[in-house]
């Protein structure tokens, strides 16, 4: 088996269980409050800064030009992104840039990201790019499925959009490609680690959508 094939083995009933979440739901039948989504792209714009930091890491640790030019352009991508969609998207949502970056990190946020930098930071490449890549892989199924489900919310229609793309899948596919080559040359061991962390930030990404759906605070 591929080590991408081992690493989904271990997640199908999270993936499961986050197309099976009322916020995933809510997104294609129109009745998720637009409260909830907002509270998710704010979050999601915090995200995405530590984020970019964790691939920026995978890029400083990786042991080629290839990989390290890849993740290099994702983690300014990932920039990219929080600056142009998730700034439309909160204008929609009557909420500035500014102020979306003013508001709290809410838990589930800070947990995930301080996993994803702990783990690029002092484990190897391997483990590194094993932890970013449930963000890429399960988004990208998760976009899959929107996208075949549609929905009648003009804003959540847009935000299908964008994940369910080819071009999104192309990124995605790169990230599958090098994290099958790492796999070759793995020892057990490290394949251990690469599989605890892909299955730790799978259990993450569904945290987040839950987090996003009760509007998640700290609770003191």
């Amino acid at each position: 088996m591929r080590t991408t094939e081992v690493l989904w083995a271990d997640v199908t009933g999270i993936y499961d269980a986050v197309l099976a979440h009322p916020f995933v739901t809510g997104l294609t039948d129109g009745t998720l409050p637009h409260s909830a989504f907002r509270h998710y792209i704010v979050q999601d714009a915090h995200y995405l800064r530590g984020y970019a930091r964790a691939l920026a890491l995978c890029a400083a640790k990786a042991p080629d030009e290839q990989a390290l030019a890849m993740f290099c352009a994702h983690a300014a991508g990932a920039i990219a992104a929080e600056q142009d969609l998730h700034t439309a998207l909160l204008g929609e949502l009557d909420l500035t840039a500014a102020q979306a970056a003013a508001l709290p990190v809410a838990p589930a946020t800070q947990a995930y990201v301080s996993y994803l930098l702990a783990t690029a930071y002092s484990g190897s490449y391997a483990e590194a790019v094993a932890a970013v890549l449930p963000c890429y892989w399960i988004y990208a199924k998760v976009g899959e499925h929107l996208v075949e489900m549609g929905s009648p919310d003009p804003l959540y229609a847009r935000w299908i959009a964008t994940y369910g793309g080819s071009e999104f899948q192309a990124v995605v596919d790169a990230v599958l490609a090098a994290t099958d080559r790492i796999g070759e040359t793995v020892s057990d061991t490290e394949l251990a680690r690469m599989r605890h962390h892909f299955l730790t930030t799978s259990r993450y990404e569904w945290m987040f959508w839950d987090g996003g759906l009760r509007e998640e605070t700290w609770p003191v």
